[in-house]
């Protein structure tokens, strides 16, 4: 099951970071087809949000075609997500902890690295929080 983190200092509105998280884990192989995610009522007792800023961003992903709401049930990954899959995440990964080992050495910390980070993927947001 996913677990879900905010990050407030982002600039992106909590519901996007649920459907950029969501649409993350798919893409890596961490959800898959048939997986059920969290309930509403367990998104809104973990991370103290409105209930129906976590619906705002289920729908969103029912839009895109990536989870299906049943009725009494709960939301689940489709079974075939628009898109192709991602491919050498293990390879990506790799990278990634390079890249981390390398900025470290240059200095920057988590803070300085999640920025970094943010603003690299999500230019626009850093830009409205300047």
């Amino acid at each position: 099951m996913i677990e879900f983190r905010l990050d407030a200092r982002s600039g992106v509105p909590t519901y996007l970071q649920l459907v950029q998280q969501v649409r993350q884990a798919i893409r890596l192989g961490m959800l898959e087809p048939g997986d059920q995610l969290p309930t509403v009522k367990q998104v809104v007792g973990a991370l103290a949000i409105n209930p129906n800023t976590v619906l705002k961003a289920y729908r969103e992903l029912d839009h895109e075609g990536l989870v299906e709401g049943r009725r009494g049930i709960g939301t689940f990954v489709c079974e075939q997500p628009p898109g192709p899959p991602l491919e050498d995440v293990d390879e990506l990964r790799s990278a990634l902890r390079l890249w981390i080992v390398r900025a470290r050495k240059a200095g920057l910390d988590n803070d300085a690295l999640a920025a970094l980070f943010a603003d690299t993927v999500w230019p626009q947001a850093a830009a409205r929080v300047a």
